[in-house]
């Protein structure tokens, strides 16, 4: 709380490593020169002279990089005086291989990887608690922004009805691949790679679902909010809609249950756009315990839905990367998360994206052939669920239909031992 008047008083810098210089990290490196006490000491990356670049588009100065120690394996870097290392790959096994030799050297982790965080989070979180160290959610993702939204309203007396986050969705799109994402966005190819540096695989992972399932996956694991029955079913809903329907089916709403996550569209069944959309931004719905704070929110105009029972705040917009300082400035200053896996509720399945041949390779999150399901991590043990953090380089060893659950005996994994390690640790969880 009130980190920035802490900071006038902080007498040392942070000294931080990014792993990936991607456009999360390329956007904090934009507004490095505004920060104050934190000092880039290393950036890890398979390919430096493009990381380079990126810091150089970024507004960094030619003599600011070649200040910064830049290598290709974390390994190379891992013994310097770094406090904060940031893990930015968005490869989940990779993710994990790194944020576990992290936090084994007692060091503090961000994990913008939120793909690594819902594949091993709760074996890494409690690792770093065995270790003294702090393995935080980034903030500017939605995951961490909603977390804070539910601990504002559990530390001020108000339980969770629902809470998530906006995106522009339509069923259809759970079947796009990187060749037909910019055609959704209604922009070139040559306008989102080359001018915008945007990965297609990544920001289909956006359109297709699987980024939504995996954020709120995220967001149960760390609040210990409950997944929908059937998974995300993202209904078009505006922002002065949310509290009269993000409620339970019980009281005319939604949702399935009294504290779950929920993502919605900011396009209806036909797409078109729908008024006062949250595609950006995020949400959560509040429930009123008593009839004083009923008449409170009506009294001071707040939204309501027509009992008066349930009320929701929202935030419009999350700014990713431009944001990333509030968790480094956090851990360093009060040695606190943004928020944290607490808990291993949820999970992300794999479903076939296309009729998958035997020996055919996957391909991952916003891919080709898989697509993500959000369920809860019972069913996925119980059933032996291929996760989709898993499922990049995973051979099939066998046809599987369109559409049908894709199961860890149907696949061949070569799998790194600390990922074989977590997966086992949070099973024995259940």
């Amino acid at each position: 709380m009130y980190l920035n008047t802490k900071l006038e008083d902080f007498k040392k810098n942070i000294k931080v490593a990014f792993i990936g210089c991607g456009k999360f990290i390329s956007m904090f490196l934009s507004q490095y020169n505004q920060l104050t006490k934190i000092k880039i000491d290393s950036i890890i990356d398979l390919k430096i002279d493009n990381a380079k670049k990126n810091c150089l588009n970024s507004g960094l100065s030619n003599d600011q990089i070649r200040e910064i120690n830049f290598a290709s394996s974390l390994d190379e870097v891992i013994d310097r005086d770094i406090d904060i290392f940031i893990e930015a790959t968005g490869n989940p096994i990779v993710g994990t291989v790194h944020a576990d030799k992290i936090l084994r050297k007692k060091k503090h982790l961000i994990l913008v990887n939120v793909e690594a965080d819902v594949t091993c989070g709760k074996y890494l979180s409690d690792l770093a608690k065995q270790n003294n160290v702090i393995c935080s959610m980034a903030y500017g993702d939605q995951p961490s922004l909603i977390v804070e939204q539910i601990e504002w309203a559990k530390l001020n007396g108000f339980s969770v009805t629902c809470a998530g986050k906006g995106t522009k969705y339509h069923p259809t799109f759970e079947y796009s691949t990187p060749d037909t994402v910019w055609d959704h966005y209604g922009l070139s190819k040559e306008r989102a790679e080359i001018e915008s540096g945007m990965n297609p695989k990544m920001f289909n992972s956006f359109l297709c679902g699987d980024k939504s399932a995996i954020e709120m996956c995220a967001v149960s694991n760390a609040s210990n909010l409950k997944c929908p029955k059937n998974g995300l079913t993202f209904p078009p809903i505006g922002v002065y809609d949310i509290a009269k329907k993000l409620i339970p089916k019980s009281y005319g709403g939604l949702i399935d249950y009294e504290g779950q996550v929920e993502v919605i569209s900011s396009i209806d069944n036909h797409k078109k756009d729908i008024p006062n959309d949250l595609r950006w931004g995020v949400y959560i719905v509040i429930k009123a315990k008593n009839q004083y704070v009923k008449n409170c929110f009506k009294d001071y105009g707040m939204v309501t839905d027509s009992s008066g029972n349930y009320s929701a705040i929202w935030r419009p917009y999350h700014y990713i990367g431009l944001e990333l300082a509030q968790s480094i400035y956090s851990i360093a200053l009060e040695n606190k998360a943004t928020g944290f896996t607490k808990y291993y509720n949820a999970e992300v399945a794999s479903y076939a994206k296309k009729n998958l041949k035997s020996g055919e390779r996957l391909d991952g999150e916003g891919g080709y052939c898989v697509k993500g399901k959000l369920i809860n991590s019972k069913k996925s043990k119980e059933e032996k669920i291929l996760p989709l953090g898993l499922t990049d380089g995973a051979i099939t060893k066998k046809n599987i239909n369109k559409d049908q659950a894709i199961m860890l005996s149907d696949v061949e994994l070569d799998l790194p031992k600390q990922v074989i390690d977590a997966r086992e640790y949070q099973y024995n969880l259940i």
